[in-house]
Order: C-alpha cells, then sequence, then structure tokens
C-alpha cells in the first residue's frame, strides 16, 4: 500500500495574502511636454506680457492725468504784462487781493523774479535779467475744488482795475487732459482686445493640431464609450497646465519690467532726462492695484485658454460624430 503523497502547503491556510494586482498608471491622452505644447507657452507668455504691458501703460497714463487734473484743477494763474508807467509790484500785490477777496479762493502766491527766471531757464539760459526783457509777471491762486470761485466776475474785476491783466483758469487744459485720458484708455482697450483675440485664435488652432496628432486616440475612446465631456477634461487639464505657465512668465515678466522702470527712475533722479520723463508719462509705478491687475490678467488669459480649448474639443468630437453618422461623407473622406 501506498503512501499517500504530501500535499503542497496552502497559503491561504496559514493566513497569507496573495501578492495584490499592480494597476500601470494611465498615461495622459496627450504628453505632458512636446513641441506643440512648448511652442504654445511661449505664444501665450509674449501675449501675456503684451497684455499686462499695455495694462501697466494704460493705468500710469491714467494716473499721470488725473495728477495733472488734479494739480491744474486746484490752481488758476493771473497774468500782468509790463506796461510803460506801471508799477509791477504793486499791480502783482493788487491782483492777489482782488484775488482773494472771492469766495472759493485759499491762497495767492507771487512768483518773484528770480522763480520767472527759472521758467525762463529752459529757453532763454541762465543769467537772464528779467528786468530787461517785457516778460509778464504770475500770479498762482490757489482755490477750492469743490467750491470755486465765479471766475467772470473775478476776470472782470481785474481787467477793471489792472487793464494788463488776465485770468487764465486752465479749463481748457483740464478738458484736454480728460479727453486725452479717454483716448488713452480705448487705444489701451482695443490693444487688449487684439492681443486676447490673436490669443483664442492661436489657441483654437493648437488645440485642432493637438486633436489632429491624436484624433485616432479621441476616436477610439469616444466610441470605446468615453463621452465628449472626458475627452475634453483631459484637453482642458492639459491646456490649463501649459496657459498657466506661459501667462506666469509673462506677467512676472512684464512686473519685473515696471519694478526695473521704476527702480532706474529712482536712482536717477534730478538729472534732466528723468525730470522730462516724469513730467510726461509720471513715475514708471504701477502700484499694488497695478500689480493685482497684472495677476488678474494672469488668471483671465488662463480661464480663456482653458475655456477656448474646451469649446474647440467639443466641437472636434461634434464633428466626429457628425462624420461617421453620414456614411456619404465618411466614404467620400476614406476613398
Amino acid at each position: 500500500m501506498t503512501e499517500p503523497t504530501s500535499r503542497a502547503p496552502n497559503p491561504a491556510s496559514k493566513g497569507q495574502k496573495r501578492p495584490e494586482m499592480k494597476v500601470r498608471p494611465t498615461a495622459p491622452i496627450l504628453p505632458s511636454a512636446n513641441i506643440q505644447g512648448n511652442a504654445l507657452t511661449v505664444v501665450i507668455a509674449i501675449m501675456a506680457f503684451l497684455a499686462c504691458l499695455t495694462l501697466g501703460g494704460v493705468s500710469m497714463v491714467r494716473s499721470t492725468a488725473s495728477s495733472w487734473e488734479s494739480q491744474i484743477s486746484r490752481e488758476i494763474t493771473i497774468q500782468i504784462k509790463p506796461d510803460d508807467g506801471l508799477d509791477m509790484d504793486k499791480a502783482l500785490q493788487q491782483a492777489r487781493e482782488i484775488a482773494l477777496t472771492f469766495v472759493g479762493t485759499k491762497d495767492g502766491q507771487i512768483v518773484d523774479e528770480a522763480a520767472t527766471a527759472r521758467l525762463l531757464e529752459p529757453w532763454l539760459g541762465a543769467g537772464l535779467d528779467i528786468k530787461e526783457l517785457p516778460v509778464p509777471r504770475l500770479v498762482i491762486v490757489t482755490i477750492d475744488e469743490s467750491n470755486p470761485p465765479d471766475f467772470e466776475a473775478m476776470r472782470a474785476l481785474l481787467k477793471e482795475s489792472i487793464p494788463q491783466s488776465s485770468l487764465d483758469d486752465h479749463r481748457t487744459w483740464v478738458d484736454r487732459l480728460v479727453s486725452m485720458a479717454h483716448t488713452t484708455v480705448m487705444i489701451g482697450t482695443g490693444v487688449l482686445l487684439l492681443v486676447f483675440s490673436a490669443m483664442v485664435l492661436t489657441v483654437v488652432f493648437a488645440t485642432r493640431g493637438a486633436m489632429s496628432g491624436n484624433r485616432h486616440i479621441v476616436e477610439v475612446l469616444h466610441f470605446v464609450g468615453a463621452e465628449g465631456s472626458f475627452v475634453a477634461t483631459e484637453f482642458q487639464k492639459h491646456f490649463l497646465k501649459i496657459s498657466l505657465k506661459g501667462s506666469a512668465i509673462g506677467s512676472a515678466l512684464a512686473a519685473l519690467f515696471f519694478m526695473s522702470a521704476g527702480f532706474l527712475q529712482s536712482r536717477t533722479l534730478a538729472t534732466p532726462q528723468t525730470d522730462q520723463a516724469t513730467a510726461l508719462f509720471g513715475t514708471f509705478s504701477v502700484g499694488a492695484l497695478g500689480y493685482a491687475g497684472i495677476f488678474a490678467t494672469m488668471i483671465v488669459i488662463a480661464l480663456l485658454t482653458t475655456f477656448t480649448a474646451r469649446l474647440t474639443v467639443m466641437r472636434t468630437i461634434y464633428e466626429i460624430d457628425t462624420l461617421r453618422s453620414d456614411p456619404t461623407r465618411a466614404d467620400g473622406l476614406t476613398n
């Protein structure tokens, strides 16, 4: 009688667990880095830089125009032309007193001969003797912006008391500054719209290119049961990463540009070139609100790119479904 053969030990009987099966992670539909993605990142970075640069420039011009408008609207100028037999010092003092009698005026300052010479120095040079030239003298009157005086009555009284005097309330310059600010804002808005439109078109073509290169994969996934929203979400994630990277680079470069320009301007103060640039363009600083606008522009570009990519993918999938449902078109394309 043969002995029973020994059985192999059962791992389950000793409480051992079978090794778990490892599931290989699924690869994304689109590769994380390719030539198309890198090129699109560069394009979005350039457009984000231009958009932020335009936004910062518009903000600077608006701030400078507002500062000019505020300074001009706070003051009026009385000009007295020299004339034979006219006591200029007495006329200046009289004009100041007449202006201060009106409600809405705060203070009056007579521009002395030295200050007048400094005003003419850029055109006539240094060492100018005001008494040798028929140069008008000025009285600068500070007014209450919320309750300005009656300029017509003041002009008439000055003309009656001092015939050589004239009053300039700067309203013409204020209107021109307001018009310039509005025009600048309109131009900047138009440039921003052009940049965003070009970016949308670029994303549309890039998305269609990615769809064409991976069309067979999209078709297989779609016709084995993957919904169009799933495929669109995968493309959306891909382009969201690209747009965030590109817009962040472009926005950071724009912010660095304004910071560097402001730093260089602060290091070269009191020079003729910097003084002229500051008087014309203001300080090259966009402030906290400007940097917040740059950050908001980055987010808008990223969201706009993602939304455009999703719409493009859904449109392409709709075209695939339409093509498959029409045998005539499918045979024609196959042949």
